[in-house]
């Protein structure tokens, strides 16, 4: 049996991408946002203030914000206020030009825990160029389970550390929806040290088994370029509509550039949503599969694969960021996608994902982790199609709400 699905696992990961890749390019009608007969919470906002209505699709607005605050749980246990800002724009022609975004969303509690992370996508004229950031600042504890799968929800250690990340890349448009550049990527984690004062019996290279990056009181650096090759016939990432999405990720993590001692990884993400009906309202499918791992023997303990700790800390609905950790990580989900009123104010989505982290000893995905969940979708902005997402995922002894601006992917 187990045989079998690795071979089920091994055959997904060699054709998802030309499933992926058959997918016919988009008509440029499909590129035009149209906002007639839609509403929105804005709408209901300037409706109850007797505001006049906004105009539709054709006005020139540049900006279009989206602004959530919620209190929401945080990694490591206890919650935090949590506020969830996204702007959307065209930097050109907005037949031939994806949306612009930028996502900014720091959090805070009483107890000295925060956040302060930002992302951006911007698409310059016609997709010439794409130009992508990741910054974040970080400061608060995150429970770990050693690496693999099998071991208990009891069997953790909370680890302290802060953490400081730059990344920056820039891709050229080489043809139609496919882009190839470069990045530099830095990771930065700072005094890392087990919760209860690293007691030798119970200090985090005992407990993982892992040497590398595991130190108390140490530090972790790693810094590199990459190489990305990106192909994308989505015109919205913060909502995306029927197309194709597929992402590999190279990252050589060298000496010269400060890292202890040179690691490498690679990151394989593909995404396609098929609609299941012409027209609105909604109804659609979405698929998502990625694979990550590292090669080599060098790679801090913190910086290995682990569920939750994707590019766009997304995956994972359901379960734990972080529950799962090896030095290669496989994930697929599946969500079904649909308005329930005409004008596109609500909606709600199923969802159900699966992953595997390798085990330490023999690098075989043993163990398989499913989650699943529902959600519910209110349009915040319809000129962006931003929705704010609301979803209870679930799965082994454990369960949680997820809630903050744009779908998962």
């Amino acid at each position: 049996m187990r045989l079998k699905v690795k071979i089920i696992v091994a055959q997904l990961i060699c054709f998802a991408p030309l499933a992926l890749l058959a997918q016919s390019p988009l008509d440029k009608t499909h590129l035009n946002f149209d906002t007639a007969g839609k509403k929105d919470i804005i709408d209901i906002g300037r409706s109850l203030l007797h505001q006049m209505p906004r105009p539709a699709s054709t006005a020139k607005r540049k900006i279009y914000f989206s602004i959530l605050p919620v209190s929401t749980s945080i990694p490591g246990g206890g919650s935090a206020v949590f506020t969830s800002t996204t702007a959307g724009f065209f930097l050109g022609d907005r037949p031939t030009t994806y949306l612009s975004s930028i996502s900014f969303t720091p959090y805070f509690n009483l107890k000295g825990r925060f956040g302060l992370p930002i992302r951006s996508n911007l698409w310059l004229n016609n997709n010439n160029w794409l130009i992508q950031g990741d910054t974040r600042l970080l400061v608060y504890p995150q429970y770990t389970w050693g690496l693999g799968g099998g071991q208990p929800e009891s069997d953790r250690l909370l680890v302290n550390y802060n953490y400081f990340r730059f990344y920056q890349g820039v891709l050229k448009k080489i043809t139609s929806y496919f882009f190839a550049g470069i990045g530099y990527n830095l990771d930065y984690y700072i005094d890392i040290e087990n919760n209860d004062g690293n007691t030798p019996a119970n200090n985090i290279a005992n407990f993982t088994h892992y040497a590398v990056g595991t130190s108390p009181d140490k530090n972790s650096f790693s810094s590199g370029p990459g190489v990305i090759l990106l192909y994308d016939t989505r015109k919205n990432d913060l909502n995306p509509i029927p197309g194709v999405y597929a992402n590999l990720i190279y990252r050589y993590n060298a000496e010269a550039l400060g890292t202890t001692e040179p690691w490498q990884s690679f990151y394989a993400d593909f995404r396609k949503y098929v609609a299941l009906t012409d027209g609105a309202p909604k109804n659609m499918l979405a698929f998502w599969v990625y694979y990550w791992t590292v090669l080599g023997t060098a790679a801090p303990y913190l910086e290995l694969p682990a569920i939750g700790m994707d590019p766009y800390n997304r995956s994972g609905r359901g379960i734990q960021q972080n529950r799962y950790r090896g030095k290669s990580l496989i994930y697929f989900e599946s969500e079904y996608r649909r308005d329930i009123t005409q004008n596109g104010l609500l909606g709600l989505v199923l969802f159900a994902n699966v992953n595997s982290a390798a085990q330490q000893q023999s690098d075989h995905f043993a163990y398989w982790n499913p989650a699943g969940g529902a959600g519910l979708r209110i349009k915040f902005n319809k000129k962006s199609d931003t929705n704010i997402c609301i979803d209870y995922g679930v799965s082994k002894s454990f369960s949680t709400f997820i809630v903050g601006l744009g779908e998962a992917f």
